[in-house]
């Protein structure tokens, strides 16, 4: 079997490795077996934060949403319910931003809709 020298592929392989860990702290940006660890559980959290940043801004905006409707004397939940029956399609992103940045349009909104529904 003939002898392979696989210096350049190593030092690539390495140096990918401490290009990626540039950024981290202390050894685990210098020495290679640290910043290999530190680079898989870098890759692991942000696989499984990609999906938490979903229910995360999912529940911030139900939160905004449920706030900005109390001040007009209903929940979130029979906000929603009224809105989706009178038709009005807005996603929650949406209906957070309305709520946060013009309270009173929101609150024009969720008056129109009850109107409609008494």
């Amino acid at each position: 079997m003939t002898r392979v020298k696989r210096g350049s592929v190593a030092r690539k392989y390495r140096k990918n490795i401490l290009d990626f860990a540039s950024g981290f702290r202390g050894a685990h940006s210098g020495l290679f077996r640290t910043a290999n660890q530190q680079e898989k559980k870098a890759l692991a959290y942000a696989y499984i934060d990609r999906s938490s940043r979903k229910r995360t801004f999912r529940r911030l905006w139900i939160a905004r949403i449920n706030a900005a409707a109390r001040k007009d004397g209903i929940t979130h939940s029979s906000a929603i319910h009224s809105l989706y029956e009178n038709q009005v399609l807005l996603n929650c992103k949406t209906l957070a931003q309305v709520a946060t940045l013009d309270a009173y349009c929101f609150s024009r909104l969720i008056a129109k809709v009850n109107d409609k529904k008494d």
